[in-house]
């Protein structure tokens, strides 16, 4: 009787273990199953992005020439801000790139350098597209003067406001990193930032070839 009630003690620990494990199992497949999920809305998240500037594309192809007898591209843009535009953010870019690297890495004086001046440079391409937007805009060249301008400032509009978006992405990160460190759930919203910002250079280089250069030669 002695040995049959010994054994039972070590027969509910045994359960106990099982079961603990059992849950430690089932918790571990939910995460999985929860990044798989947010992985997927991101990624359709981004791709409805592209749709979007997409059309808004097509649109200004569409308007390029309905100047209803006022400016066009060739009047309008200058090159020479556009092209300081686009140096600050391909350089943002390259400092995001290395954010990432320091997140990664855990090294908190190259993640926060790096998004500064990520920081900075964007904050910079916007002051610069808003004051090209403000002298066109006192030119009298403003979105309601034609179809043209309506469009171009719609798609480059939108561009600018995604850039906004992204910049309190990045201090809200910033703030995440300082306040709970390089969890795991930290560097995932961290990559996930990156990816924005990279897409949104990449957008920006073709509005830069397809908007600016071509508009210029027309």
């Amino acid at each position: 009787m002695s040995g049959a009630h010994a054994a039972v003690p070590g027969n509910q620990t045994g359960s106990k273990g099982h079961g603990h494990g059992a849950d430690l199992t089932e918790s571990s497949e939910h995460g999985e199953s929860k990044r798989i999920v947010v992985g997927y809305g991101f990624w359709i998240f981004l791709i409805s992005d592209i749709i979007m500037f997409a059309a808004f594309f097509a649109t200004y192809a569409v308007l390029t020439d309905s100047t209803a007898g006022g400016p066009g591209g060739h009047d309008l843009f200058d090159l020479n801000n556009v092209a300081i535009e686009t140096a600050c953010l391909l350089t943002s870019s390259l400092f995001c790139g290395l954010a990432g690297i320091g997140a990664q890495a855990r090294n908190g004086k190259l993640f926060h350098v790096s998004m500064g001046i990520t920081f900075v440079l964007g904050a910079a391409f916007l002051v610069l597209e808003l004051r090209e937007f403000a002298d066109m805009i006192d030119t009298g060249a403003g979105p309601q003067r034609s179809g043209f301008l309506s469009s171009f400032f719609a798609l480059i509009g939108c561009h600018g406001f995604h850039v906004t978006a992204g910049l309190l992405w990045l201090l809200t990160m910033m703030a995440q990193v300082a306040a709970k460190g390089y969890r795991e759930d930290i560097l995932r919203r961290m990559l996930c930032f990156s990816l924005f910002w990279h897409t949104l250079d990449i957008i920006w280089v073709a509005l830069f070839s397809l908007v600016y250069l071509v508009g210029i030669a027309r």
